[in-house]
């Protein structure tokens, strides 16, 4: 069945680096399409792709052991592996401790991420004139707010991770945000909690085989 699973992407998109993560921590084989946001104008904006994903984002998760189905979103996909593949889980399984993991993740994909990602920024360098200096640190300013939250956050997780001793849904969202983080000079000293999580995930197939240098649409 997962060797029927499809992942339109970019190496360099956080969102499909989220569910490389998660496909990994499951073990899941799959093939990859690549999407290139910048090249031709953005190849999510052509009309073959767009009949795929109305949205003209990545990712986009295509399973056809299950009639086909199209996941967009890259949060729904990881539910949507989750509720597919149960075993082994990306979220816990304790109400309370649930919520406060999705709560921590969609601060990252929600909250963080719509402000700095590609179109985002194009805009203000495009539509409105923008330097790169003032568009940097627009930039920087909302990643470091937003971290600063998920960095208080993690003091309420047992072990350091969000599944104990592993890394699950959260680690999907937190190790792409800080990647990006890194490639705009943000300052990320005051965030230490999410930096052990960061290494205990980084000695990780799963975690080094999701890393957007080794994706075979890397270029550099």
């Amino acid at each position: 069945m997962s060797s029927e699973l499809t992942l339109y992407g970019y190496w360099r998109s956080s969102a499909a680096y989220r569910v490389r993560i998660a496909l990994g921590l499951k073990g899941l084989a799959y093939r990859q399409e690549s999407v290139h946001l910048v090249k031709d104008g953005g190849q999510q904006h052509a009309a073959k792709y767009c009949e795929l994903n109305p949205q003209e984002l990545v990712p986009l998760l295509v399973d056809d052991a299950n009639g086909g189905a199209r996941i967009a979103q890259s949060l729904a996909i990881l539910e949507y592996l989750d509720e597919v593949f149960p075993v082994p889980a990306l979220l816990p399984g304790d109400p309370a401790h649930r919520a406060q993991v999705r709560a921590l993740a969609l601060h990252i994909a929600c909250d963080i991420h719509p402000l700095n990602n590609l179109r985002v920024l194009q805009y203000l360098s495009g539509e409105l004139g923008v330097d790169d200096e003032a568009k940097n640190a627009w930039y920087r300013h909302w990643v470091e707010k937003g971290l600063a939250a998920v960095e208080q956050g993690l003091g309420g997780l047992k072990g350091g991770l969000s599944l104990g001793n592993r890394p699950g849904y959260l680690e999907a969202c937190v190790i792409p945000q800080l990647y990006n983080a890194r490639r705009f000079a943000c300052s990320l000293e005051a965030f230490p909690r999410l930096l052990e999580m960061e290494d205990r995930c980084q000695t990780l197939d799963a975690f080094k085989a999701a890393a957007p240098e080794v994706q075979p649409d890397a270029v550099f």
